[in-house]
Formats: structure tokens, C-alpha cells, sequence
């Protein structure tokens, strides 16, 4: 579908030049280079500037800030200018507020002293501000950073891992076994009923918040088949005909979510309490006031999630 590309974090078009990873040959004179650009990023928020419009600060790759303990990853090519991105978690801002990391939306941002006019912000929070290509290189550089923060050590024989391929693949050195980033498949699925949609919450999420009901693709079984049993599963519905809508990576922390749009066959909702605190079906009529902000008790999926997409799509009658 067209309108796949419309999705927060697609259709940025990054020229990945995956044949250059790797070479050091190649990778050092585009890196020495005039051209060549660093993209930062700091547990997992990234370095921006401007505001209210914001974008991802680009330094030069012999900034003084860069450090050579910061990871680097190969990004890929925007034009003629080569990216590459560094993870700056080993700097210790001076007055960090800790209780704040790992909320669901942190506000905080940090301010390095040697890189001026830009502040690291949190992915979340910027995502629909960003242009497609910024929004697809900072889900790539917080995904790669994410996977290689979670996967030191080899899960062969245990012993711990080393990056290599720029970035994109890990070796152990000890049984010799190579360790590509992960992403996992989840199924999100917009079900709908007539005018109704089923829309769920899970707990700890902002009041009033509710989404499209979504889980992991198990292994052996299709996304439609996923669709059908993490429906059933969490609302007691059960769904007939199946359908992919469009895809989206979602680095929180390495997911790629997959749209689907369900029928449902049931309407009667028997909530799994563990998966769920609460699910239930929401008119067209409702939806439309929720996303004009008329409606506090029903508060819809966050701009640039999927979830938010396959609603509005769905309003629209753009589902074909």
C-alpha cells in the first residue's frame, strides 16, 4: 500500500551502502573526509537541535567531543555525505536526574558541555517532528545501540562478544560464532466491527490511554495467525479475515510492527488481566471525538505509532 510509506520511521529512503561495512579500506577515507557526518546518541536519546522544530544535529566526525571509548556504527549514505553514529553512554552528565530514565515519556534532556546549541531528547518525544530520513536513522542508531547494549556476551558458549562488520554484527572470539542485530516481529492489529474498533490498555500506561491490541509474532506461526491468537488471547474475540496494512520499526527497544486489519467474528470481550487492564469497543463517532481532544476519558494511541496510523487510516476510509 502507498500509504505504508506515510508510517513514522518508513519511507525515509537511507541509502544503508551495507557493502562498505566492514571495509576500513573504504570506511576510513569517507570518514576522514569533509563530507562525513556524526549522528550522537545518548541512552538511547538523541543529539538535536532547534525547537519547536527539531533535527538531528550532524557534526563533523572529528569533533572534539567524540571520544574513542563511544561505539561507532555505520549508517549509511545520505547523498554524497557518509553517516556514521556514536553511542556517547559513557558520559556521565553532571546533574543527571536519574528517577526520570525509563518512564514512559522522559522529558529530561541532557546538554553536553562541548557540543553546543543542541541537547539530547528522547525518541518518543520528537519522532513526528523529525523528517523521515532523521526519524529512519535515529530508529536504526537507537535499535543497533540497544541490541549491542543487551548482547555483550556470545550466546553460544557465554563468553563475551566483540563488535565488528561497523557495527552491524558481533563475534565471539572464543567459539568464533558471528551475532546479527535483533529485531522482533509483533502483530498490531486494528479490529474492528462495523463502525466499532476494539481498543485496549495495558497497565502502567497514562490515564485514559488506549491502542490497538498488539503482540509477538511466536515463532512457526504467520502474522495473520498471530493477528487471530493475541486477539483471542487478551479480549476473549475471536477474528476471522486477516489482512497486512503496512509495517513499522519500532526501536522500543527492536521491534518491527506489523499492521494487520481483523474482522472480528465475536463482539462479547472476556479480558485476560495479566495482558490487559482493560479493553472495549469504541464507535467511529468517539474516535473522531478523542482525536480532536473532546473526549479526556478516551485518550488514543501517541502521534507516529502504527497504532495511531491504522485509526486514522481507518477514519479516513484509506484502508484499500
Amino acid at each position: 500500500m502507498q500509504i505504508s510509506e506515510e508510517v513514522t520511521f518508513g519511507g525515509g529512503q537511507l541509502e544503508r551502502a551495507a557493502e562498505l561495512r566492514g571495509k576500513p579500506e573504504l570506511l576510513d577515507p569517507l570518514r576522514a573526509s569533509g563530507n562525513a557526518r556524526a549522528v550522537i546518541i545518548w541512552r538511547g536519546k538523541l543529539l538535536v537541535t532547534g525547537d519547536p522544530d527539531v533535527a538531528l544535529m550532524r557534526l563533523p566526525t572529528d569533533h572534539p567531543a567524540i571520544q574513542a571509548d563511544w561505539p561507532e556504527t555505520f549508517l549509511g549514505r545520505d547523498g554524497e555525505t557518509a553517516l556514521f553514529g556514536y553511542d556517547a553512554s559513557v558520559w556521565e552528565p553532571e546533574d543527571l536526574d536519574a528517577s526520570a530514565m525509563g518512564s514512559f515519556i522522559d522529558a529530561t534532556e541532557q546538554v553536553h558541555p562541548d557540543i553546543e546549541g543542541a541537547r539530547f531528547a528522547e525518541l518518543r518525544r520528537i519522532m513526528t517532528r523529525l523528517t523521515p530520513l532523521e526519524a529512519e536513522i535515529g530508529a536504526t542508531l537507537k535499535a543497533l545501540c540497544e541490541w549491542h547494549r543487551t548482547h555483550k556476551f556470545c550466546s553460544r558458549c557465554g563468553e563475551p562478544s566483540d563488535i565488528s562488520m561497523s557495527g552491524w554484527q558481533r563475534n565471539c572470539g572464543t567459539c568464533c560464532a558471528p551475532h546479527f542485530p535483533r529485531t522482533d516481529p509483533v502483530a498490531i492489529m486494528l479490529v474492528t466491527h462495523g463502525n466499532k474498533t476494539l481498543l485496549g490498555r495495558s497497565p502502567g500506561w497514562p490515564e485514559g490511554m488506549y491502542s490497538c491490541l498488539a503482540g509477538f509474532v511466536e515463532p512457526g506461526e504467520t502474522i495473520e495467525g498471530a493477528t487471530r491468537r493475541e486477539v483471542f488471547e487478551e479480549s476473549g474475540v475471536k477474528v476471522g479475515a486477516v489482512r497486512y496494512v503496512a509495517s513499522q520499526p519500532w526501536a522500543f527497544p527492536n521491534s518491527l510492527m506489523f499492521g494487520t486489519h481483523a474482522e472480528a467474528l465475536t463482539t462479547e470481550i472476556h479480558l485476560d488481566p495479566n495482558e490487559l487492564e482493560d479493553a472495549k469497543w469504541v464507535t467511529k463517532e468517539e474516535l473522531v471525538a478523542s482525536f480532536a481532544g473532546e473526549n479526556p476519558m478516551l485518550l488514543p494511541a501517541r502521534r507516529g505509532a502504527i497504532a495511531q496510523f491504522l485509526l486514522r487510516n481507518w477514519l479516513a476510509d484509506r484502508m484499500d
